[in-house]
């Protein structure tokens, strides 16, 4: 019962996007239209223990999404945008598959979109089938209602977004312990070269797979290994538009995945269409220049040692998410 009715307000919820306010003509005096503007501005939450926790608005959202520990009993959707929104109806991959170990398991961010987790799932199949690719070791995916973390991305709120390690799954279970304490490995030498002691044919052709699929919209990688992919391909090298040099990526590749067809609420990002057709020529340069890494220009204008240091900006809460993020809170 408790059950059927969180769920009623789940979805009422997602109905209403934000609380609607009472009529003015309730209000019998200046005092009472005061106080009910205040109540909207705070946006009340409901006085139910089984719908929003008490403190849902107040903490930062990276808190609330954190603790949570199962995904949304709803509707499989992707709500918002990949760094800024949620997700309800997650699934989990399995820890383990013929093709795949999930890696860091106390995280729980082996959460996603089933339509991403299928997608990983054929791409481990796949690899390995071809003789590419003997397993996937999975990093992060999402949350299991998705959202903003504690720690680690800004994106991966929808369940969209996947890590994949640029190191091949062993012929073993790996246990608990490893999981959580082997190390990545890095397959460049430094911000302008790859390692060929490390680097392989085969990881090339891993995300070049990835790539081709339709469903993917992007795949990060740190910019000399967009640099090596782009010597190494050959033929029809359309996919290369969709590989974006992005560091940070220099022992896993990230994966994102468009928006799943006709989703009302989830945002895609705009498709790369760079002017080469691949991103090898101008774009790549960028990258593999000085420029991205130089830190930025201190301000020429004097500083007065009077002016109060501006305030830090508030941390995000669960107001400042797509509306419908509040009933994958409340739901069950």
């Amino acid at each position: 019962m408790r059950s059927a009715r969180n769920n009623l307000l789940a979805a009422a919820l997602l109905g209403l996007g934000t609380l609607a306010l009472l009529p003015a003509a309730l209000a019998q005096s200046a005092a009472d239209k005061d106080a009910l503007a205040n109540m909207a501005s705070q946006q009340v939450q409901p006085a139910s223990t089984g719908g929003l926790p008490s403190d849902a608005y107040k903490i930062p959202a990276k808190k609330l999404f954190g603790r949570q520990k199962l995904p949304a009993n709803l509707k499989a959707r992707a709500i918002g945008t990949y760094a800024k929104g949620c997700l309800s109806g997650g699934k989990a991959i399995p820890i383990n598959g013929d093709a795949w170990q999930v890696m860091r398991l106390s995280r729980n961010r082996n959460w996603g979109h089933p339509d991403l987790i299928a997608l990983l799932e054929r791409l481990a199949n796949e690899a390995k089938a071809a003789g590419d690719w003997n397993g996937l070791l999975v990093g992060d995916i999402s949350q299991p209602r998705g959202g903003p973390m504690i720690s680690g991305h800004a994106s991966h709120q929808i369940g969209l977004d996947a890590d994949v390690w640029l190191t091949q799954m062993p012929d073993r279970i790996l246990s608990k312990s490893e999981r959580e304490n082997i190390s990545a490995t890095i397959v460049v030498k430094n911000r302008k070269e790859i390692d060929p002691k490390v680097w392989t044919v085969n990881h090339a052709k891993l995300i070049q797979r990835a790539a081709k699929y339709d469903r993917v919209a992007r795949i990060f990688v740190h910019p000399p290994i967009k640099a090596e992919l782009c010597r190494w391909a050959t033929g029809d090298r359309s996919w290369l538009a969709k590989v974006r040099p992005l560091y940070g990526h220099n022992y896993h590749f990230h994966i994102r995945m468009k928006c799943p067809e006709g989703m009302a609420g989830c945002k895609d990002q705009w498709t790369p269409h760079p002017k080469d057709g691949t991103g090898c020529g101008e774009e790549l340069a960028y990258w593999m220049s000085d420029v991205p890494w130089k830190p930025k220009k201190p301000d020429p204008k004097p500083v007065d040692p009077n002016k109060p240091k501006p305030k830090p900006p508030p941390p995000l809460t669960l107001s400042g998410l797509p509306a419908e993020c509040r009933a994958v809170v409340a739901a069950e």
